[in-house]
């Protein structure tokens, strides 16, 4: 597998796990024990956490090789940017770019897809976690008694037909019109962040160090737009659910819809790689040239 292929695969991975755990909150209100349900997801989150920690470096290498190949191609032009060869490798690193992100695409479609099916997962870890009062002691289960599990899975497994989607889209939408808006824009903007800080890196090569620490100016806009609208309508409603002021449908709703608009915002995302990256860049030029 090689180096970029091998970034796309985590990334894949990492959306994949981030957009099952829009199957937590339906588990949650299902069994009342949405903390338990929040708490059995950090364990599935570590394989994301591991995954990014993989992909980081590589996605750094490939920055890094693309900017030698070209300063060692360009020779001693005066000015990089201008230069055929190094243009030439700035189209490559776009492509391989926009190819992460439609890596993220894939991996958040696969994550929607079996939401459904980490919904009744969920609801059966619960129900294990509160026999054993312990997740190493499940995780000894899944080492231990493995043809159980597989069982267990192989009944939770639910894929969404086209009667579910048609369903689904066609029920009266019952949730804020408005938050579905801000998880679209939000996802593109977190989906292309670091991906457009790293392409700055190589529009402006000679502070790629400065560059490469921008892209909290891009991710502190979504961070603030989710903390203020998105995670708090979330948590309204399944507080709701919980008290059974909403019915359960209105969070599976939900969860479908917010897989959906999350699955929309990686598309996005291939819009915003460009523009962000050319602002990041703008950034990076005034506090190169002290305007800080």
């Amino acid at each position: 597998m090689d180096r970029l292929m091998a970034v796309v695969v985590l990334t894949a991975i990492i959306h994949l796990i981030n957009t099952l755990i829009y199957a937590v909150r339906p588990a949650g209100v299902i069994t009342k024990r949405l903390a338990t349900a929040y708490s059995l997801f950090n364990v599935i989150f570590l394989v994301a956490q591991t995954a990014n920690m993989l992909q980081a470096p590589l996605l750094g290498s490939i920055i890094d090789l693309a900017i030698d190949r070209g300063m060692q191609a360009a020779g001693s032009a005066v000015n990089l940017l201008n230069s055929p060869v190094y243009q030439q490798e700035l189209v490559v690193l776009d492509h391989q770019i926009r190819t992460i992100i439609l890596g993220a695409t894939v991996g958040t479609l696969v994550g929607a897809i079996f939401i459904p099916t980490f919904i009744t997962f969920f609801i059966k870890g619960i129900d294990v976690f509160l026999q054993v009062k312990s997740v190493p002691k499940m995780i000894g289960m899944v080492f231990f008694s493995p043809f159980k599990v597989a069982r267990m899975a192989k009944s939770a497994v639910r894929i969404p037909n086209r009667q579910f989607f048609k369903q689904a889209i066609s029920e009266k939408l019952t949730i804020p019109r408005k938050f579905l808006v801000l998880n679209i824009i939000i996802t593109g903007i977190f989906t292309t962040s670091v991906l457009s800080a790293v392409y700055a890196c190589a529009l402006f090569p000679e502070f790629r160090t400065t560059v490469a620490f921008l892209s909290g100016i891009i991710n502190g806009i979504a961070t603030l737009l989710f903390a203020t609208v998105v995670d708090p309508t979330a948590a309204s409603i399944t507080d709701q659910a919980l008290r059974g002021e909403r019915p359960e449908k209105d969070i599976k709703q939900m969860s479908f819809y917010l897989a959906l608009t999350r699955l929309l915002g990686t598309i996005l995302a291939q819009l915003f790689f460009i523009p962000a990256a050319l602002i990041i860049k703008y950034v990076a030029e005034i506090i190169a040239r002290g305007g800080f």
